[in-house]
């Protein structure tokens, strides 16, 4: 990839992470409280990643942290607090609704990135970011009479948390980014510890949650983060678009759950805005 111009190396980055990442909802096959789930998803994502930075270079996680300062414990926390509402976002609405409304998140990461690094977004990111914010308003009044505002609440805090991760990351690139994710896992856990009961947890449902910990998570949020030393955080962002309209499909496929009319409108919308910015910026760029 030295040889890949930085733009394509950020995008191809940011699009596997995602896809990676939009199997998220399949959490739910676990069958078990969300404090289970934070729990045994935080500490299998943790460990493995603990466990890979020590081959890799032979350093424990500490030295790791350490060296990124301040905003290794920032980010750490706020992937934290991202697993938390995630989790209990899906538990409270729809699948396809959180997807969707993560979608905000390039909202987020572009005001955050002007305000923080004066890194503003081209106008055509604006443009793209107000289109699926419309879409995902659309999604949040439908559920106020379905009752999963508290769903839908909890995934749009996500969102914001997400914006302001990336945009930490994108200032900081001397924070080693499986090292933040590691400690971001184990902080989760630990939060979720008091109220979990872990032990009660079946086999099944176990290995749902070790597939999900030690493989899908650790991989699509590495990948993502990595992304943003080649991409400014808005530009990141934009790339969870994605998760709204293939989240939706695997959780459609896999659990049956089928989204409704407004959500199935604002996936189609976000997904073609979302190709045609692409377009725009590899047309505007050698």
């Amino acid at each position: 990839m030295d040889r890949m111009p930085p733009r394509l190396v950020g995008s191809l980055l940011a699009f596997a992470g995602v896809m990676a990442l939009s199997f998220d909802g399949l959490v739910r096959l676990a069958d078990t409280s969300g404090m289970n789930i934070v729990f045994w998803r935080g500490l299998f994502m943790g460990v493995a990643l603990i466990l890979v930075l020590r081959v890799l270079d032979g350093e424990w996680i500490g030295r790791h942290l350490r060296r990124g300062g301040r905003d290794a414990g920032w980010v750490s926390l706020g992937f934290a607090a991202t697993t938390l509402l995630f989790v209990f976002a899906i538990l409270n609405t729809t699948v396809a609704n959180v997807v969707v409304i993560l979608a905000a998140s390039p909202l987020f990461a572009a005001l955050f990135s002007g305000l923080l690094l004066r890194e503003w977004v081209p106008l055509r990111t604006w443009v793209a970011i107000l289109i699926c914010l419309g879409g995902i308003l659309g999604v949040f009044a439908g559920s106020l009479e379905a009752g999963g505002w508290i769903g839908d609440t909890m995934a749009l805090a996500a969102a914001l948390v997400i914006g302001l991760n990336l945009t930490i990351l994108r200032r900081a690139p001397q924070v080693d980014r499986l090292a933040v994710i590691a400690a971001g896992g184990l902080l989760a856990a630990l939060i979720a510890w008091p109220l979990a009961t872990p032990l009660d947890v079946g086999p099944e449902s176990l290995a749902v949650l070790a597939l999900m910990g030690l493989i899908q998570m650790p991989l699509a949020l590495s990948l993502i983060a990595l992304a943003t030393r080649h991409l400014p955080a808005g530009e990141v962002a934009l790339f969870l678009v994605l998760e709204a309209v293939f989240g939706t499909l695997w959780v459609w496929l896999f659990l049956a759950e089928a989204p409704g009319m407004i959500t199935l409108a604002a996936g189609g919308l976000v997904l073609l805005t979302l190709a045609i910015h692409g377009t725009v910026g590899i047309l505007k760029r050698p």
